[in-house]
């Protein structure tokens, strides 16, 4: 019965996540861009299947993922072995982005690299970067000595490579702290601090999964150094799966065994992983052991569901939706509309809201939820508008990220750690599945149309989305020191108990 209602609630979320892009697609497609009949359907159809996979699919992450996560991570702590810990360490960051679906769906779009190069590479990143963050965590490394450090290394090979890789290599950064790995690399992040008594450790448990998201940028950046591209032929994969309503039909019941068996086989490195640890080393009981069994068929259903549904009816009517609006004087409504959708999406995330809070709790109230919220939403919208103006004019990506993460990381300097902690962990947040799902396809079928190099003019709207928290979040924490400080200035009434006498000449 208990479960049953968790399962209802993230139903619920994941329907208001998805259904407000639903309603604006289907009023565009009525309004400026009649689509044809069947991939209509198509989209409905996909949009069922979307809301029943995420809610599946958090679900089961609850359940599986966060509790594996957690039991590694305080078992391996235990076991006071460095080289133990950093070799599980890599294998399980390889392992849970395998299965990631925000990166599945990336490698899918990306029309000059290899799916299964691209996926292996990204996860290698995570997995080399999920070691350094267990260094960091068990030898107390400051957060923000990492960022720099890391992020300098990044745009100095950044200026070294090969434009056509970068807009891609950042969008991997983002696409990778998705619903699978976040819940995961945080709870393994808390397994290993709590083997830590001294005060910082639970500070010290944030900020993993924005150093996890450098990983995959570094390993992309090195991949276009080695690896030959294929040049894109015709259209991009998101729009294969586009349904005629004859074929409506057998393009679902073709694409549901092929993703039934992807999944098998992204799944099957972390299922095998935690099977050999739990007779090795973990020994759960009957009724724990059951409970992460029962949350993995959950993920896999879930995953198969929302994977389908995007590659066969979502993501298809995004590239057309986007390829129409190119055309005539259209192309004047790709940013507003791109800003619309952004706007909506960060609202509907069910994660952001959950953030806001935490950013409430952490500033004692001095910043609201519904403040934060509003400055997310500000800024996730600026970034879609500003990743349609790229697809327009075709301005390089670097002319945006770099000026970001100089604020962002100038920012550490001036505010609290753990709001920095927070804030790059939170660009995970921002750019959840509906940003790889329609948003990119919707930029890839603009920039076609327009006759654009897809590969530096459409990628990098993931980065953006990403990258807009760092700032906004710890521009919130600025303004929640600027308030303590004033706060302390103000003089304050002396303090009197219940049952002292007060002498009014001396209080006044």
């Amino acid at each position: 019965m208990y479960q049953k209602q968790i399962l209802m609630e993230k139903l619920k979320e994941a329907t208001a996540s998805v259904l407000p892009i639903s309603l604006i697609v289907m009023a565009i497609s009525f309004v400026l861009v009649p689509v044809d009949a069947g991939l209509m359907l198509s989209f409905v159809i996909a949009t069922a299947m979307l809301i029943l996979g995420m809610g599946l699919f958090t679900l089961g992450a609850d359940m599986s993922m966060s509790r594996i996560g957690n039991y590694m991570g305080s078992k391996l702590t235990k076991s006071r072995k460095l080289p133990l810990i950093l070799t599980v360490s890599f294998a399980l960051g390889v392992a849970i982005t395998v299965a990631e679906p925000d990166l599945q769906v990336l490698a899918v779009n990306v029309p000059e690299i290899d799916t299964t190069v691209l996926i292996l590479t990204v996860s290698v990143g995570v997995g080399f970067f999920l070691m350094l963050c267990m260094v960091r965590i068990l030898f107390s490394i400051s957060l923000r000595t990492m960022l720099i450090v890391f992020y300098a290394i990044v745009f100095a090979a950044a200026f070294l490579s090969d434009e056509s890789i970068l807009s891609v290599a950042f969008d991997s950064g983002g696409v990778t702290t998705g619903p699978m790995t976040v819940p995961f690399i945080m709870a393994l992040g808390v397994g290993v601090a709590s083997i830590r008594s001294d005060e910082n450790a639970k500070a010290d448990s944030f900020g993993l999964v924005g150093l996890c998201s450098i990983g995959p940028i570094l390993s992309v950046l090195l991949l276009g150094a080695i690896y030959k591209t294929q040049p894109a032929q015709g259209e991009s994969s998101a729009v294969s799966g586009v349904a005629t309503t004859v074929e409506l039909g057998k393009d679902y019941l073709h694409a549901l065994p092929e993703y039934l068996w992807e999944v098998t086989m992204a799944l099957l490195p972390i299922v095998v992983f935690f099977l050999i640890f739990q007779v090795i080393s973990l020994k759960l009981r009957k009724l724990p052991f059951m409970r992460i069994v029962i949350g993995i068929l959950y993920t896999y259903l879930g995953l198969v569901l929302f994977l389908t549904g995007v590659n066969v009816g979502f993501s298809p009517l995004g590239y057309a939706l986007g390829a129409a609006l190119a055309e005539g004087w259209k192309v004047y409504l790709l940013a507003p509309l791109a800003m619309l959708m952004g706007w909506f999406i960060i609202n509907a995330e069910p994660a952001v809201h959950t953030l806001n809070k935490q950013v409430e709790e952490l500033s004692a109230g001095a910043i609201s939820a519904k403040a934060m919220g509003m400055s997310l939403s500000i800024a996730v919208s600026a970034a879609g508008g500003l990743a349609m103006l790229r697809v327009i004019t075709g301005i390089s990506i670097m002319y945006f990220l770099v000026p970001g993460y100089l604020i962002a990381l100038a920012l550490s300097f001036f505010v609290p750690r753990t709001f920095t902690a927070i804030a790059f962990d939170s660009g995970g947040v921002a750019s959840g599945p509906l940003t790889a799902t329609f948003m990119l396809p919707f930029a890839t079928g603009a920039c076609e149309a327009l006759g654009g190099n897809v590969m530096t003019d459409a990628f990098g709207l993931v980065a953006l989305v990403a990258m807009m928290p760092l700032i906004t979040v710890q521009v919130m924490g600025a303004i929640y020191v600027v308030k303590s400080r004033h706060a302390s200035q103000e003089p304050q009434l002396p303090d009197f108990g219940d049952n002292e006498i007060i002498e009014l000449w001396e209080a006044c």
